[in-house]
């Protein structure tokens, strides 16, 4: 209508939000949602659809470049659009426009060889178009640039229904599956077309060949444009919205960008867009971080969408660095809303941060609009609610804001955080925090946003964000309410928009503004004048340095309490953040100080001292003046990174060659007439197939790349020559951009750019790059453009390993838009044909992030063969730490995923875990893989993944052990009693035990299964909860499934002692419960029948039946005896309920149906009539009831009992129905959890190995289990009852590992003679089977033995020490050991074999002549030397020899070893080679003396990742005799901190955390350093020992030290006494056996976690394992 009739927009007008989102809707409608917009020239929105009930769908988001259309400048590019949408629509706007786009219309895609040079015709030459339209010379006409540029977009009229179809295809994936299909048809050797040919020469292969005619397929990294849709005065480019921009990841989350390696791939990637746009002939012109786009994987595309057809053959002058000035933002509409608001907003984005600030300090800019430049510079984004610009609030709102009056005004020094909480909360907050912080939201968050602009935004968002039910009445009714309810800032609507006030949702009433202004105008007037007023002018540099300056890291900020809480992961990355721009304090306002010195000067002046005073006040005025200049001055420049230059244009005559000249077709054929190739000399073929591919891909055994190699590269370099200047500026800013990556700041602002231009003076920061790095920017930044290198020398450099070259052939291609089918396609095959071999380890782990997320989706059946292939092939290919921390972090989402799933099936087969286990050992299994396999086992697994699992599980448990097998998967399916086991989960628990054996099953399984049900029992007997009733009910059925099936591989003997002598025996007490739900009577009863059959009719008589007799005798004389007439049980036998085919027992009468029929065929009747007094009252029942008595014939009879027994769903043979006492007993309950719907009937439930060994003779089933008892190991692990309080019936089953915790009973369990002398050191190897100690044999010379613990004996040793072994190390998997005898002995622990011996200088002598013998004896003075300076426990004293090693620790990230040395220092060790690396010399800490070091640690050494892979370490902690202790960092060797930690000998070290360090002493604390806090850090320490520490041993949060014959148990969570001490709780160590209490002496401790044990070594030299 007229009313809303736009003006015609100028061109170059920026358009505000308001008249954007305005514009989208009358181009397309209102179900296309503006989210915000991203850009001021050319206008840009994020867009995404909305459903049909207006709410956003959670599709992919897009961006809508708004395009001005300009005939001068943009004539091509128009007159293509018109031409190419003219065609496609018929001539006609008004006609839907057909799919079109070069090279994806219903058309074959135009090849290379179909295109031709200029004045040649094309197949695309009929359009339209004519050779004169452009009067531009450049290497190929506009046509075919754009066709190369737009080879996927979609030209038309705007319109919702081809955005619709835009997207659908998108998210489809089939703009660009044919060539992933034709490149997957090349790799197998199949007839593949001409688009993988053309598509591997885009990424260089065989050559970046400028010369080759562009064609239609679009470069990986080049952002692609899915649409060119025609309006009224613009063209619209549509693309896709990616989550990261490079300028977010540089601002707010610097580490995502992992390793240098990573750099050089982003900027290959860079490289490889802008030599594909070179080729064109096309410069790019505006590259820097925000024209970067990155995808969820950090894969980058190149923007270029708002300068659709770049030039290069511009004039100097014309592409001067200069931005007009015309490039106002306005309002298309007089009545727009926010006409105001832009108006008085006079920010040109042109202007740097030197003119805004020093326009701003002068007093010619507003506080408003300095601040909305200050939200600008930190990222912030109008119209996005999760990261809004933020205003101060700066006023309370009580009164009116008045600068005479001190009341009303808001403190501008604290953060509103700060003021809402109050400084004891914020305190409490800090303190208390297992991360310390203060803030632990944004300044202002979403959630207040949206609140704030509740009547303006539409319910959709309100219900998404604030709260999901809209309840009006709960959204601050007034500002003053509104300021007293968030403890967030304000926005900027509050000052300039009156709308924000008034509402569009009924029931939501306007907010109120204070009294004291009459409407929403008149606040808001009231309110900007506050806010430019005196008094917050003075006070405004205060909140700046808390929301953007230094005020928000460091000391400024822990004294301002306004420590933020740091991300949990700070390598993903992040396009929001806290951004801070200042590292010094902001300067004071000098308007506000003007006003100052002139009240002052007024009020001088007014007194008789007129002329001295104000001559004197002039004078400090002045310099008052100077000083304040001088300072913002110096403030001005030390934020010049807010003002970063990429790019500069000179116009120096004597260096400028005209672009013109350049682009003649006679240059380019000079330039690159000889094309360099990639790859290692590699001849081109003359045709791609998959063997060169595959040459292509290989990466040969390389070493960093040399700098000399380097620097001969920049001097042939400088003798390339570019296409133009403007394609030599490209470079340039490449250059820039490198360069920030490493620094994270720009390295060129206006100051030093122009110093560089000018006197050739290089940024100082060039000086921090690395020196690699630094050739190839300074070769980008010569100043003489004609020397600085093309796209393809940089592409070509030895800058960029073949690892980058290898990964980015291999990983290019998935970044198509194409299927996700295609994509896996193509890896899986180019990996099984032997790419990922061929690039190696490095390079396939780096693609391995591109590959493995598509194995995670939803699969077809054909797919899953892929994914399989593919992780098949990863695990083959990778080092087994690429294997943890890739391979094993996937299998885990694939196990997790519900329902059924081919390839969790295919993953839980034996095969591939086995192969898992090979690569990685079997704890990294026990941590990621294990819980998951067991997780399929319960809540409604799928049959297919449930029977896969259980398989699984069984044929690991033997391997794994009994302990292990005990606590990991045996411990945690009881657990899962209750919470829909399903059958095979049952049946894991019965096949583990018939394969461990009969010890195991009673001396293990019975225990646990018998404290469950009694439990059970307990609680039902309770009034609890329904839900507690109803799991333990549950939990009772499942553990009585289980005793079944664990009966059939015991003898009859042992059965009687377990199951019925026991007490009480379990099934009767069970029968004889009356508040039992009938379910679990039912299948009580049928288990019983089946012990009874087993154990036989003459034990069953003289140990069953007696225990039956009250139950019988409570059935005879029940009340339903005396009053069940025939027809009544004539009718219930006719109506009794089926469940999954089996009858149900509906009363306790039916008891008497299972078990008096059963117990008389399998005893006799007269045997049964002797046993139960009450025979004939039940047989009287059972006759009139059920038409049931003995007097007839064998066949008849046979029936009635069938007929009876088929009441027994557990027994019936004959059934092939389900079982689900869940379903059954919880019908209908939404809480409870459901059985598994597998068959649970007993001829399904045990093995046709059980059901044989039933029929055994007894004196086979003897023989047979006599034995196995004899081959059985283990023997003696404990039961694990005694630690477990039964099943949590409250718990939820989730992280079963931590589901059950650790109970420590201190133990001795099993004890060793070990050493003839003091057992010095414990190593356990990771599958807690294989220990090795160290300690001191015959002759006081050092021994090594290697224990198995299965039978806890001496498999092996080693005895090549002449002295004493202090320290002792496993090296991970490979089967070495490492140990310390003062030199470092590493060996072969399967063979025995010296692989190599480390000594330091002084003893080289000694050992070198038989590097690979047993270490030659050191001169009798070291040696006494060494033995009597030994304490107890196996302490080294001071007076160790300097040149000796102490102790050892390994590295195994680094594959390094490092070992402690008597004189302080550290070596490092490589482990592979055998030999000596850097040493770290330690500093006397006493004058003329220095301490041994005792101890060493490093971040991550006594944990796995989230990922399961070893933490990198960042540094390294090394204790020493005298207590102190020292950090260093691990990269360059300096020492980040040196403290005095104890006062005396420290004894062991440990970082269970990355920022905790754990230290133990003699001076009998163990302390908790918290790396993070300052320094030096006040420490948790825990007290109680009453003797020195001499080690400790970390399990998640327990700790467990020693203290000569005592353990101490302390957690690392902050648990305080009542007075506030942290104490650990010491207890002596008792001999399970004896009852006696351990008196040797400790000396060392490992945990052995999975097993839930702990050992210990003594100084007598015993070995005992504890519990």
């Amino acid at each position: 209508m007229v009313e809303d009739e736009e003006k015609k927009p100028k061109p170059h007008q920026q358009l505000c939000s308001n008249c954007l989102d305005r514009r989208l809707k009358s181009d397309f409608s209102n179900q296309l949602i503006f989210s915000y917009g991203v850009s001021d020239s050319p206008p840009s929105a994020v867009v995404q659809m909305s459903n049909a009930g207006g709410e956003t769908c959670s599709a992919s988001q897009f961006v809508l470049v708004y395009l001005p259309i300009d005939e001068h400048e943009h004539g091509c590019f128009i007159e293509y659009v018109n031409e190419y949408g003219l065609e496609t629509n018929g001539g006609s706007n008004n006609q839907d426009p057909a799919k079109i786009g070069v090279g994806i219309v219903d058309k074959q895609p135009a090849s290379l060889d179909s295109l031709s040079n200029c004045g040649r015709k094309t197949p695309l030459d009929g359009i339209g178009f004519k050779a004169s339209t452009c009067n531009r010379a450049r290497r190929f006409s506009c046509l075919r640039a754009m066709t190369a540029l737009y080879p996927i977009a979609r030209i038309g009229v705007c319109s919702y229904s081809i955005f619709e179809e835009i997207v659908s295809d998108f998210l489809c994936g089939c703009l660009e599956d044919h060539i992933l299909c034709s490149l997957s048809l090349l790799i197998e050797r199949k007839a593949s077309g001409r688009d993988s040919v053309n598509f591997l020469r885009l990424l260089g292969i065989p050559s970046f060949d400028e010369n080759s005619i562009p064609g239609c397929l679009r470069h990986p990294n080049i952002a692609p444009v899915l649409g060119l849709l025609k309006t009224s005065g613009y063209i619209n480019l549509m693309l896709p919205k990616t989550p990261y921009t490079l300028e977010n990841i540089l601002h707010f989350s610097p580490n995502a960008l992992k390793s240098e390696w990573h750099i050089r791939f982003l900027m290959y990637q860079l490289l490889s867009a802008l030599a594909y746009l070179h080729g064109l002939g096309v410069a790019h012109g505006n590259i820097c971080p925000s024209s970067v786009m990155l995808t969820d994987s950090c894969w980058s595309w190149l923007r270029f969408s708002d300068k659709p057809l770049l030039k290069i053959n511009l004039s100097s002058g014309d592409t001067k660095h200069a931005i007009s000035t015309s490039s106002m933002m306005s309002c298309c509409r007089e009545s727009c809303s926010s006409q105001a608001l832009y108006a008085d907003l006079k920010l040109l984005p042109s202007m740097d941060w030197h003119t805004q600030f020093h326009r701003w300090w002068r007093g010619e800019l507003s506080n408003f609009e300095y601040l909305l430049f200050l939200n600008k510079l930190a990222g912030r984004r109008w119209g996005d609610h999760t990261f809004h610009p933020v205003m101060p609030w700066v006023i309370d709102f009580n009164s009116k804001p008045d600068e005479n009056s001190d009341s009303g005004w808001r403190d501008l020094s604290n953060s509103k955080w700060r003021l809402a909480k109050g400084d004891e909360q914020l305190d409490f907050t800090y303190s208390t925090s297992e991360i310390p912080h203060h803030v632990s939201d944004e300044c202002l968050s979403e959630l207040a946003v949206c609140s704030y602009k509740a009547r303006r935004l539409p319910l959709s968002i309100l219900r998404m964000t604030v709260r999901s039910v809209y309840e009006p009445n709960e959204y601050p009714s007034n500002m003053q309410r509104l300021y007293q309810w968030t403890p967030d800032e304000c926005i900027p609507e509050f000052y300039c928009d009156p709308q924000i006030f008034c509402s569009l949702h009924s029931g939501m009433t306007d907010l109120a503004v204070p009294s004291w202004a009459g409407s929403p105008e008149e606040f808001i007037k009231l309110h900007r004048d506050a806010l430019e007023s005196y008094r917050v002018s003075s006070q405004i540099h205060n909140w700046i340095d808390i929301t953007f300056g230094y005020q928000m890291s460091g000391q400024a900020a822990i004294a301002a309490k306004n420590v933020m809480l740091p991300s949990s992961e700070p390598t993903k990355p992040k396009s929001v953040g806290r951004r801070q721009l200042f590292t010094r304090p902001h300067p004071v306002r000098l308007s506000s100080t003007w006003k100052k010195q002139w009240r002052n000067n007024n009020t001088s002046r007014s007194h008789c001292q007129v002329n001295e005073v104000a001559n004197d006040n002039s004078l400090l005025f002045e310099a008052s003046y100077l000083q304040e200049l001088e300072e913002a001055s110096s403030f001005s420049e030390h934020a010049r990174h807010l003002s970063p230059l990429y790019c500069f244009h000179r116009q120096d005559s004597e260096i400028h060659i005209s672009p013109l000249e350049k682009t003649s077709s006679e240059s380019f054929t000079g330039s690159f007439s000889n094309p360099p190739k990639i790859g290692n000399g590699h001849v081109v073929p003359s045709d791609i197939d998959l063997d060169y591919l595959l040459e292509h891909v290989e990466v040969e055994d390389e070493s960093s790349t040399g700098y000399q190699e380097l620097l001969l590269w920049r001097q042939k370099s400088s003798y390339s020559r570019n296409f133009s200047e403007d394609v030599a500026n490209d470079i340039f800013s490449i250059g820039c951009l490198l360069a920030e990556l490493y620094l994270q700041r720009p390295l060129f602002d206006s100051t030093s750019l122009s110093m560089y231009l000018e006197s050739s003076v290089l940024p100082g920061l060039l000086q921090e790059l690395p020196p690699h790095t630094k050739v190839l920017v300074e070769a980008c930044i010569e100043k003489d453009w004609t020397r600085r290198p093309s796209t393809n020398n940089l592409l070509e450099s030895p800058y960029f390993p073949s690892t980058v070259k290898s990964s980015y052939l291999l990983v290019a291609p998935l970044q198509l838009i194409a299927k996700d089918g295609s994509r896996l396609r193509y890896a899986a095959n180019f990996a099984k044909q032997g790419a990922l071999k061929a690039m190696g380890s490095f390079a396939a782990e780096m693609c391995a992030p591109y590959c493995l997320s598509l194995v995670v989706t939803p699969l077809s059946d054909t797919e899953v063969e892929w994914a399989y292939i593919l992780l098949k092939e990863f695990i083959k290919c990778l080092t087994p730490k690429g294997v943890i921390k890739m391979i094993l972090p996937t299998i885990q989402k694939i196990l997790q995923t519900t329902g059924y799933s081919h390839l969790k099936v295919s993953l839980l087969q034996d095969s591939f875990v086995r192969e898992i286990w090979n690569r990685t050992g079997k704890q990294a299994y026990l941590e990621t893989i294990h819980p998951l396999v067991i997780s399929n086992l319960y809540v409604a697994p799928h049959k297919s993944s449930a029977s896969a699992a259980s398989v699984l599980l069984i044929g690991s448990s033997e391997e794994l052990g009994v302990p292990i097998t005990v606590h990991q998967t045996i411990l945690p399916l009881i657990q899962c009693f209750g919470r829909g086991i399903c059958p095979d989960g049952i049946d894991v628990l019965v096949r583990i035990g018939g394969l461990l054996g009969e010890t195991c099953i009673v001396r293990q399984m019975l225990p646990l299964l018998k404290h469950v049900a009694h439990s059970c029992i307990d609680v039902l007997s309770m009034n609890k909860s329904e839900p507690v009733q109803s799991w333990s009910a549950l939990s009772l059925i499942d553990c009585l499934m289980t005793l079944e099936g664990l009966v059939a591989f015991l003898p009859r003997e042992v059965v009687i002692k377990e199951l019925i002598e026991d007490q009480s025996c379990l099934h009767v007490m069970v029968l004889m419960q009356t508040n039992l739900a009938f379910i679990v009577l039912q299948v009580a009863a049928t288990t019983l029948m089946t012990i009874c059959q087993q154990i036989g009719p003459e034990l069953t008589t003289l140990h069953v039946l007696p225990r039956l007799k009250g139950l019988f005798d409570e059935l005879a004389f029940s009340q339903d005896t005396a009053n069940r007439s025939g027809s009544l049980g004539r009718s219930l036998k006719a109506s009794k309920p089926k469940v999954d085919g089996e009858s149900q027992i509906e009363s306790r009468m039916d008891l008497v149906v299972l078990l008096y029929p059963s117990f008389a065929s399998l005893l006799g009747i007269e045997k049964l009539r002797q046993g139960c007094a009450t025979w004939l009252l039940i047989e009287q029942f059972l006759l009139r009831c059920h038409n049931w008595k003995w007097e007839q014939t064998r066949d008849s009879s046979r029936t009635g009992t069938e007929n009876i027994t088929a009441k027994r769903p557990l027994m019936s043979k004959g059934s092939t129905s389900d079982y689900s006492p869940a379903k059954l007993l919880l019908n209908g309950v939404g809480w409870s959890i459901p059985q598994s719907q597998g068959n649970r009937s007993a001829k399904n439930l045990m093995p046709h190995k059980w059901v044989r060994d039933i029929h055994q003779s007894h004196v086979e089933r003897h023989e047979s289990t006599s034995n196995l008892m004899k081959r059985e190991p283990w023997s003696w692990f404990p039961n694990p009852a005694a630690n477990w309080d039964g099943p949590d019936f409250l718990g939820r089953v989730g992280g079963l590992k931590d589901e059950i915790p650790w109970k420590i009973r201190a133990s001795v369990i099993s004890s060793v003679r070990a050493h003839h002398g003091a057992l010095r050191s414990l190593a356990v190897c990771q599958d807690e089977c294989t220990v090795f100690t160290a300690g001191v044999g015959p002759g006081f010379k050092g021994t090594v033995q290697k224990w198995e613990l299965t039978r806890i004996n001496s498999v092996s040793g080693y005895y090549g020490h002449e002295e004493v072994v202090n320290d002792i190390c496993v090296l991970s998997s490979s089967g070495r050991i490492a140990s310390c005898d003062g030199t470092v002995h590493v060996w072969n622990s399967q063979t025995g074999k010296l692989l190599s011996l480390i000594a330091e200088p002084s003893f080289d002598s000694t050992h070198l002549s038989s590097p690979l013998s047993p270490a030659s004896k050191i001169n009798a003075d070291q040696a006494s030397m060494l033995n009597s300076n030994t304490l107890s426990s196996g302490i080294l004293t001071n007076a160790f020899d300097g040149s000796l090693y102490t102790c050892l620790h390994h590295l195994e990230s680094l594959e390094m070893l490092v070992a402690g040395t008597g004189n302080g220092s550290l070596r490092f060790i490589d482990i592979t080679q055998g030999r000596k690396l850097h040493l770290w010399r330690g500093e006397s800490t006493e004058s003329g003396f220095t301490s041994l070091v005792s101890a060493i640690c490093s971040c991550g050494s006594d944990k796995m990742q989230a990922s399961g892979a070893p933490a990198s370490p960042s540094w390294i902690a090394a204790g020493l005799s005298s207590g102190q202790c020292r950090l260093f960092d691990v990269r360059s060797g300096n020492v980040i901190a040196s403290w005095k930690a104890h006062d005396g000998y420290v004894t062991k070290l440990a970082s269970p955390e990355d920022h905790l360090l754990l230290s133990s002493s003699l001076d009998r604390t163990l302390r908790i350093w918290d790396l993070r806090r300052n320094w030096p850090s006040q420490p948790i320490v825990f007290k109680g020992h009453t003797d020195g520490i001499s080690g400790f041993s970390v399990w998640g949060k327990d700790v467990i030290s020693i203290s000569k014959n005592k353990i101490g148990l302390s957690s690392l969570s902050k648990v305080v006494d009542e007075d506030g001490q942290h104490r650990l709780i010491p207890q002596k160590l008792y001999m399970a056996d004896q009852g006696t209490r351990n008196l040797s002496v400790l000396s060392s401790i490992s945990i052995l976690p999975f097993s839930r044990l702990f050992l210990v070594g003594t100084e007598d030299g015993y070995l005992r394992i504890c519990c």
